[in-house]
């Protein structure tokens, strides 16, 4: 009987196993830039099959594990479309899974284990804190195009909190995580490929460029700060909502101070407060091209055991795009006026990749050890049967390394990658003008925009004379995609 025990394990060994890790070399080897068919539409400023790729993707992972970013996707594009109330109902849905995830430490702890022997890549998407700052921005702006100013104040006042606890999230994850690491009995092993001179120097190398960004508080949105301000300032009910808006809006101001629209809100402001109320105001803002995406790199781990044929490690890092329009120009009156950033999507990504990078090397690192301490032990017994089988295992475990070696590249793709505004008195006529620079103009139409092209190339919206606040929100999605324009008033 043993004798034919061993000829079926054998038999196992050679025939089962190469499958196996060639099933798992075809089936992980796809990142989320590379399934994500969304932001091929999208990039291309095909907004109704974005939608519909990210409803079919939405409800496809409703109760998997990329359920949240796939909503947040979903989320976004239905707003690009004009569809607010389904825009908000997926940001509905990922805001309670994300509440949700927080609650559930247990449940996070067990996906932990299991992904120390695959990657980060198959735990659940949680949403980072940019991305529950922007769901709550958004649906902010859902209700206030709805002309619901009064469900947008409990959202603005989400987005600041959101800001507020980030930090404190940050630190306790990070301590964490190095806890866990210390626990693990391959911590010495963890420790010593963390800090290996040779691991650190690839590390560096393919994190340049991370530091070369605008630098804000942490996890503070400048866009979502000055939102809180000019609405609070707008629909104040009494004397504390006006201070908030002054508190806003002067930490606006601090975050970009060569932004002459935020000082100039900022001096109607105080003048509200010494019983001055604003001037009818037309805003406008300008959200422009696409958020970084997450790609990945392979850094080789140094040798940890011996007789394992592969130990490597897949790292995430942040690629900017570069397609997307510099500036709007705004016309009213004969006067022109240039848009101004207030935000810098590509810097707060890359603010929190930075901040979540030790989380994310000492989770992936612990997880090379461990797969690699598995490696040894499958290897070392197969080897013990006889030495071809020893090289085949070797083989497989090697194929199955490679095939988990997958960095977590899920990230919100399409989220703009700059905030501009611009303000200015409310012509008498009710008319601006829109153009940029490469003679774009209006295709798509919302309501309370007149589709009307201009000899000049631009756009020309109809504003509404009888409200005190008007804006006019200007979406571009690249250089060379259409204008989408919609129009809401503040009051």
């Amino acid at each position: 009987m043993k004798v034919q025990g061993k000829f079926f394990f054998k038999k196992f060994i050679c025939l089962v196993l190469p499958v196996l890790a060639v099933s798992f070399l075809g089936a992980g080897c796809k990142t989320y830039e590379q399934e994500n068919k969304v932001i091929v539409y999208w990039h291309q400023g095909d907004v109704t099959n974005a939608v519909t790729e990210a409803t079919k993707q939405a409800d496809k992972h409703a109760g998997g594990k990329d359920a949240i970013v796939w909503r947040l996707e979903q989320g976004a594009v239905l707003r690009a479309a004009g569809r607010y109330d389904d825009s908000n109902q997926a940001f509905d849905v990922a805001q309670n899974k994300i509440d949700d995830y927080s609650q559930m430490a247990k449940i996070r702890l067990g996906q932990e284990t299991g992904a120390l022997l695959s990657n980060q890549a198959n735990l659940a998407y949680e949403g980072r804190s940019y991305d529950g700052i922007m769901l709550n921005t958004y649906r902010a702006l859902n209700y206030l195009a709805l002309g619901q100013p009064d469900k947008a104040r409990p959202e603005i006042i989400r987005a600041y909190q959101r800001q507020q606890d980030a930090v404190a999230d940050n630190r306790r994850r990070i301590e964490k995580t190095q806890a866990e690491a210390a626990e693990q009995k391959d911590s010495a092993a963890i420790r010593s490929a963390e800090q290996s001179p040779e691991f650190q120097s690839q590390l560096q190398n393919s994190m340049a460029g991370i530091n070369d960004i605008k630098v804000y508080s942490d996890y503070v949105n400048p866009f979502t700060v000055y939102l809180d301000g000019i609405y609070f300032m707008a629909n104040a009910v009494d004397g504390s909502d006006l201070e908030r808006a002054h508190k806003s809006l002067a930490r606006a101001a601090s975050c970009v101070p060569g932004n002459k629209y935020v000082q100039q809100d900022l001096a109607a402001v105080n003048d509200f407060l010494n019983g001055r109320p604003p001037a009818a105001t037309t805003y406008v803002i300008f959200e422009t091209g696409c958020a970084p995406m997450r790609d990945q790199i392979q850094i080789n781990i140094p040798i940890i055991f011996s007789k394992v044929s592969y130990i490597g490690a897949a790292f995430p890092t942040i690629k900017p795009q570069g397609d997307f329009q510099r500036s709007l120009t705004v016309t009213a009156n004969g006067k022109s006026y240039n848009t101004e950033i207030i935000c810098s999507l590509d810097s707060i990504v890359k603010r929190d990749y930075k901040n979540e990078l030790p989380v994310v090397i000492t989770k992936t690192i612990a997880s090379t050890v461990v797969k690699a301490a598995a490696a040894y032990v499958a290897n070392d017994a197969a080897r013990q049967q006889n030495d071809w089988v020893g090289l085949l295992v070797q083989a497989s475990t090697a194929i199955y390394q490679m095939a988990v070696n997958i960095a977590d590249t899920r990230t919100w793709t399409t989220l703009p990658k700059e905030f501009q505004i611009c303000r200015l008195p409310t012509p008498a006529d009710g008319k601006i003008l829109l153009s940029t620079a490469n003679g774009m103009t209006l295709a798509v139409a919302l309501a309370g925009v007149k589709n009307d092209l201009t000899p000049a190339g631009g756009v020309q919206a109809s504003l509404n004379a009888g409200a005190a606040i008007n804006v006019v929100y200007v979406k571009s999605i690249g250089a060379g995609t259409p204008l989408l324009v919609s129009q809401f008033k503040l009051k």
